[in-house]
């Protein structure tokens, strides 16, 4: 049973209550019917019910022909939705009602009426679809997300016209109430991943989700990791290739990023324009991107290590020429890196917090003018500058953001751990590095695959690894599908 009374006036009562101080949520009493003397009351958000009399909005079709309507026939109609209204739904408990309408929703209740009834409208302003600016698009669409999840899930829709295609819902903050989506393929996907996450949506409760960023770090099987383990994405293509796989896709209001589970490491190497390009291209570029973060971690470490304890493996030449760079520098070489690191990622955050096109300019501008100043003052040596730069370049070079982060910071446990033990503590480093990913899982799935355990899909994915093959060869769908529809290509019989 709910809680709405037939009579408005107790209705009203309670509305008025719950909005007290609430100026920007109007409640409107009109007088409805043709001999208007059906009062109801009407409750929305003024800028999400811009106006009421729109001929082609939902809200001004119901309002047009209420006021056409007979007196008596008002509520006969109703119950039976003899008004044809696609857009409306009834809630037999005020609070439910009151939600709806704080979506953006019209909320309306007529005398007599033991319900309220939701009429859809434009809903909140909000930026349209524009194009994506964080992942850089080769080939492929140029849209991105939006910060509503209606329209996201809408730009998935788009591109997988499948009725297959499962939209779950779920209000997520005891203040916020942000929608929040689970988008997935109903054959393809693990309904036991599906649960869990609907368990974790369900298990904290928190005052507000203000980014699908807050989602991901409650929900997140291994906090202490500074492994993404969930991949990130703008991209609308992006996350449609990763439902076609049997991942799940979460989408949040007021987020322009949606995340995407379970993920592995490699598919953060990965980006949507790879699935459009020659193999060939797409291999050399894999590759480039694994080396990339290779140095990204290692480079400095490894370049204190040798010069410091080891430099019996360098060419006499080299040799000779680093001791010569260094004449006049105060610092031991791994001050000299950390203090350059560190100036460099001042500068990296400098240039995010400055608007527009400053911020790239301070980047370059920055980096050229500190590295050369510091050279001249003999504070740090001509190597150390270029060791720090290719750094720097081979982070920017990992396609993920979250993923050259991971690698950023463990980039200083590398330079320290070299700094004491040289290249013993270079590949201890390494190690415990490897001894993680190894044990890191995401919803279940090891964090490393393919690169193992990837016999049990008869070694598919490494067919779409660090070396591409051609589409008509990658006939299974990696490990996150479920094992009988992990066939995804197939030649028709002529």
């Amino acid at each position: 049973m709910g809680d709405i009374a037939r009579e408005l006036k107790k209705n009203e009562k309670r509305v008025e209550a719950m909005c007290l101080d609430c100026a920007d949520i109007i409640r409107k009493k009109m007088k409805i019917g043709r001999q208007k003397k059906v009062d109801c009351l009407l409750i929305y958000v003024e800028s999400a019910v811009s106006n009421l009399i729109m001929e082609d909005s939902a809200l001004g079709k119901l309002i047009a022909q209420l006021e056409e309507t007979e007196d008596e026939k008002i509520l006969p109609m109703m119950r039976e939705n003899g008004f044809g209204i696609a857009d409306t739904a009834e809630f037999l408990n005020l609070a439910e009602g009151m939600s709806s309408m704080l979506a953006g929703n019209a909320l309306l209740l007529i005398d007599g009426y033991e319900r309220a009834v939701k009429i859809g409208t434009k809903g909140y302003p909000g930026l349209g679809v524009s194009k994506a600016e964080a992942e850089k698009v080769m080939r492929g669409s140029n849209e991105a997300f939006t910060e509503s999840e209606k329209t996201n899930s809408a730009l998935i829709r788009k591109r997988i016209r499948d009725t297959r295609l499962k939209v779950k819902e779920k209000p997520v903050g005891q203040h916020s109430h942000t929608m929040t989506a689970l988008v997935y393929l109903e054959d393809l996907v693990y309904p036991e991943m599906v649960q869990k996450m609907e368990h974790e949506l369900e298990s904290f409760e928190i005052d507000g989700v203000m980014d699908s960023g807050v989602i991901e770090q409650v929900t997140k099987e291994t906090w202490y990791s500074p492994f993404p383990q969930y991949q990130m994405t703008e991209r609308p293509d992006n996350a449609a290739l990763a439902i076609l796989e049997g991942r799940i896709v979460v989408l949040s209001d007021n987020s322009p990023q949606a995340l995407i589970f379970p993920t592995t490491y490699h598919s953060f190497f990965q980006t949507p324009d790879d699935y459009f390009r020659h193999f060939f291209l797409v291999t050399f570029l894999r590759l480039l991107r694994y080396a990339a973060a290779f140095l990204a971690i290692s480079l400095p470490g490894l370049y204190i290590a040798v010069t410091n304890f080891h430099t019996q493996i360098l060419p006499t030449n080299l040799i000779l020429s680093l001791s010569m760079a260094r004449e006049g520098v105060p610092f031991p070489g791994v001050v000299e890196v950390i203090l350059l690191e560190l100036s460099f990622e001042l500068l990296r955050e400098a240039g995010v917090r400055m608007p527009g096109q400053i911020g790239n300019t301070i980047g370059i501008v920055g980096g050229l003018i500190i590295g050369q100043a510091a050279v001249t003052a003999n504070l740090v040596s001509p190597m150390v500058v270029i060791v720090v730069a290719m750094t720097a370049l081979s982070s920017f070079s990992i396609p993920n953001e979250e993923m050259a982060e991971a690698c950023r910071l463990i980039k200083y446990g590398v330079i320290l751990s070299s700094s004491f033990f040289g290249i013993a503590g270079f590949v201890f480093a390494w190690f415990l590095l490897l001894s993680h990913l190894a044990r890191l899982k995401s919803f279940g799935i090891p964090y490393l695959m393919p690169f193992v355990s990837d016999e049990i899909n008869f070694m598919a994915g490494w067919k779409d690894s660090i070396v591409k093959f051609p589409t008509w060869m990658m006939k299974r769908r990696p490990i996150f599908a479920r094992r009988q529809e992990r066939i995804r290509f197939r030649w028709k019989e002529k």
